[in-house]
C-alpha cells in the first residue's frame, strides 16, 4: 500500500497530450468538396445499380442477390442523401428566422 501512494504522489496533476496540440498535416477538405464527393458518390452507386439490373435482365449475369444488394444500397444513399438535403435546409431556414 505504501508503494502504491509513492507512485500516486509521483503524478503530475495535469499532463497534457500533445497529440491533440498539433496540426494535422492532411488538407482541409471545403464542406462543398466533401458534398461534392458524396454526392458523385451516390450517383456511381445509383449507376452500377442500374447497369447490373440492365445485365440481369438481358441475362448476362445470373446473381439476383448482388443486383438486390446494390440496389439496395443505391436506395440508402439516396435516402440519406436526400435526408441530408432536408436537414441543411431546415438549418437555413432556422437560420434565417433568428432574430439578430
Amino acid at each position: 500500500m505504501a508503494a502504491e501512494l509513492g507512485s500516486i504522489t509521483n503524478l503530475n496533476p495535469v499532463q497534457q497530450n500533445n497529440h491533440n496540440v498539433t496540426q494535422s498535416k492532411q488538407p482541409e477538405q471545403s464542406f462543398g468538396n466533401v458534398l461534392k464527393e458524396a454526392m458523385n458518390d451516390v450517383s456511381k452507386q445509383e449507376n452500377e445499380s442500374d447497369v447490373k439490373a440492365t445485365l440481369l435482365a438481358e441475362g448476362k449475369i445470373d446473381n439476383l442477390h448482388d443486383v438486390m444488394i446494390s440496389a439496395q444500397k443505391a436506395n440508402i444513399k439516396i435516402e440519406t442523401a436526400v435526408e441530408v438535403q432536408q436537414k441543411a435546409l431546415d438549418a437555413y431556414n432556422e437560420i434565417m428566422r433568428m432574430q439578430i
